[in-house]
């Protein structure tokens, strides 16, 4: 399958996705706070190579590719580079459109238990400032409200390509490398 096959694929999983988000945020009303990118600055946050292909393929497309791949490989930040702290407006990151899949689902998706019971992954500030909300939508996700699955969309994820979705990587180790990718199918192609 082409570069081009596979970023297509990602971007029509993130169109469903970003669908189900959409249609869960306003069954349950949760939301995040304006301006507020607080999950961003976790310096643990992993991620696949193939969940920042359509990225990196932007960034190949507008010749940015290897600017990027050169911050990326001279940064020993751990918070991913696309957050900008500084970034004025709803949301802090820079490329909200190519965001990856973790990106999309934390705060507004499940992961399943033990059990087998569907439990909302979000942040603490939802939790707290959003108490009486997540504490509905949590007895709503208990009696089968529709609700994005983390596991889910990390299948159909590997689904695409199986060998971009076996390792997770520290976040910008995943970008980096997601360049290299089409970097690498490019070099041989041109």
């Amino acid at each position: 399958m082409s570069i081009e096959e596979k970023v297509n694929q990602v971007e029509h999983l993130y169109v469903k996705l970003d669908k189900q988000i959409a249609s869960f945020q306003e069954a349950t009303t949760l939301h995040c706070k304006f301006g507020c990118g607080k999950c961003c600055t976790k310096p643990d946050i992993e991620a696949t190579v193939l969940e920042f292909l359509p990225f990196a393929f932007y960034l190949y497309q507008n010749n940015k590719a290897e600017l990027w791949w050169e911050r990326l490989k001279s940064n020993d930040n751990s918070i991913c580079l696309i957050f900008n702290e500084n970034q004025s407006g709803a949301g802090l990151c820079t490329e909200y459109k190519h965001r990856g899949l973790i990106c999309r689902l934390f705060g507004y998706a499940a992961r399943t238990n033990k059990y087998g019971k569907k439990e909302l992954v979000t942040c603490q500030i939802i939790k707290s400032e959003q108490k009486a909300q997540y504490e509905a939508t949590t007895v709503a996700i208990e009696n089968d409200v529709a609700v994005p699955v983390f596991n889910q969309f990390y299948m159909q994820l590997a689904a695409i390509d199986d060998d971009l979705t076996k390792q997770f990587f520290p976040i910008n180790v995943a970008i980096q490398k997601a360049i290299e990718e089409v970097l690498h199918y490019y070099a041989y192609r041109a």
